[in-house]
Protein backbone atom coordinates (compact mmCIF):
# COMPACT_ATOMS: atom_id res chain seq x y z
CA UNK A 1 0.00 0.00 0.00
CA UNK A 2 1.39 3.35 -1.19
CA UNK A 3 2.17 5.51 2.30
CA UNK A 4 1.09 9.21 2.04
CA UNK A 5 2.30 11.56 5.15
CA UNK A 6 0.37 14.62 6.51
CA UNK A 7 1.91 17.54 7.96
CA UNK A 8 -0.11 19.17 10.71
CA UNK A 9 0.80 22.79 10.55
CA UNK A 10 2.96 22.43 14.18
CA UNK A 11 5.15 20.28 12.22
CA UNK A 12 3.98 16.97 13.70
CA UNK A 13 3.92 14.38 10.62
CA UNK A 14 2.21 11.59 10.15
CA UNK A 15 2.81 8.44 7.56
CA UNK A 16 0.31 6.08 6.78
CA UNK A 17 -0.94 3.50 4.60
CA UNK A 18 -3.44 3.89 2.18
CA UNK A 19 -5.31 1.22 -0.03
CA UNK A 20 -5.12 2.36 -3.54
CA UNK A 21 -8.34 3.75 -4.77
CA UNK A 22 -9.64 5.66 -1.79
CA UNK A 23 -8.56 9.41 -1.55
CA UNK A 24 -6.36 11.44 0.07
CA UNK A 25 -9.08 12.54 2.42
CA UNK A 26 -10.62 9.27 2.86
CA UNK A 27 -7.09 7.53 4.08
CA UNK A 28 -6.75 11.12 6.48
CA UNK A 29 -10.22 10.60 8.01
CA UNK A 30 -9.90 6.68 8.73
CA UNK A 31 -6.82 7.56 10.57
CA UNK A 32 -8.02 10.54 12.73
CA UNK A 33 -5.80 12.88 10.80
CA UNK A 34 -6.31 16.53 12.25
CA UNK A 35 -6.84 19.21 10.53
CA UNK A 36 -8.78 16.92 7.97
CA UNK A 37 -12.32 17.66 8.34
CA UNK A 38 -13.86 16.73 5.12
CA UNK A 39 -17.47 18.44 5.82
CA UNK A 40 -19.14 17.14 2.89
CA UNK A 41 -17.76 14.00 2.52
CA UNK A 42 -15.52 14.23 -0.64
CA UNK A 43 -18.45 15.67 -2.43
CA UNK A 44 -16.57 18.35 -3.43
CA UNK A 45 -18.83 21.00 -1.54
CA UNK A 46 -16.55 22.22 1.07
CA UNK A 47 -13.11 23.72 1.48
CA UNK A 48 -12.25 21.69 4.91
CA UNK A 49 -9.86 18.48 3.23
CA UNK A 50 -7.76 21.63 1.75
CA UNK A 51 -4.02 20.60 2.02
CA UNK A 52 -0.82 21.64 0.29
CA UNK A 53 0.94 19.44 -1.73
CA UNK A 54 5.07 19.28 -1.61
CA UNK A 55 6.12 20.97 -4.92
CA UNK A 56 7.63 18.00 -5.66
CA UNK A 57 4.50 15.76 -6.20
CA UNK A 58 2.45 18.86 -7.90
CA UNK A 59 2.77 18.00 -11.22
CA UNK A 60 2.77 14.31 -10.83
CA UNK A 61 -0.76 14.47 -10.42
CA UNK A 62 -3.86 15.29 -12.22
CA UNK A 63 -5.43 18.36 -12.81
CA UNK A 64 -7.55 20.29 -11.09
CA UNK A 65 -11.13 20.65 -12.60
CA UNK A 66 -13.15 23.64 -12.33
CA UNK A 67 -15.24 22.47 -9.22
CA UNK A 68 -12.17 21.87 -7.14
CA UNK A 69 -10.21 24.84 -8.48
CA UNK A 70 -13.54 27.23 -7.32
CA UNK A 71 -13.49 25.49 -3.96
CA UNK A 72 -9.94 26.11 -3.51
CA UNK A 73 -10.42 29.79 -4.27
CA UNK A 74 -12.80 30.10 -1.09
CA UNK A 75 -10.27 28.14 0.83
CA UNK A 76 -7.98 29.25 3.50
CA UNK A 77 -4.67 30.58 2.62
CA UNK A 78 -4.60 28.80 -0.64
CA UNK A 79 -1.59 28.54 -2.80
CA UNK A 80 -0.57 27.44 -6.42
CA UNK A 81 -0.17 23.92 -4.60
CA UNK A 82 -3.27 24.02 -2.74
CA UNK A 83 -5.44 20.94 -3.61
CA UNK A 84 -8.77 19.30 -2.14
CA UNK A 85 -7.75 15.87 -0.71
CA UNK A 86 -10.85 14.41 -1.62
CA UNK A 87 -9.46 14.89 -5.13
CA UNK A 88 -6.15 13.03 -4.90
CA UNK A 89 -6.96 9.42 -5.49
CA UNK A 90 -4.45 7.09 -4.18
CA UNK A 91 -2.32 4.55 -6.53
CA UNK A 92 1.08 2.98 -6.09
CA UNK A 93 2.65 5.77 -8.04
CA UNK A 94 1.66 8.13 -5.36
CA UNK A 95 4.08 6.36 -2.89
CA UNK A 96 5.59 8.98 -0.57
CA UNK A 97 3.04 11.65 -1.44
CA UNK A 98 3.62 14.51 1.57
CA UNK A 99 0.91 16.72 2.11
CA UNK A 100 0.66 19.70 4.60
CA UNK A 101 -2.65 21.07 6.45
CA UNK A 102 -3.43 25.02 6.57
CA UNK A 103 -3.04 26.67 10.04
CA UNK A 104 -6.87 27.17 9.80
CA UNK A 105 -7.74 23.36 9.69
CA UNK A 106 -5.12 22.36 12.14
Amino acid sequence: MPKITYIENSGKSHTIEVSNGLSVMEGAVQNDIPGIDADCGGGMACATCHVYVKEEWFDKLPKKEDGEEDMIDMAFEPNKFSRLSCQILVSDELDGLTVSIPSKQG
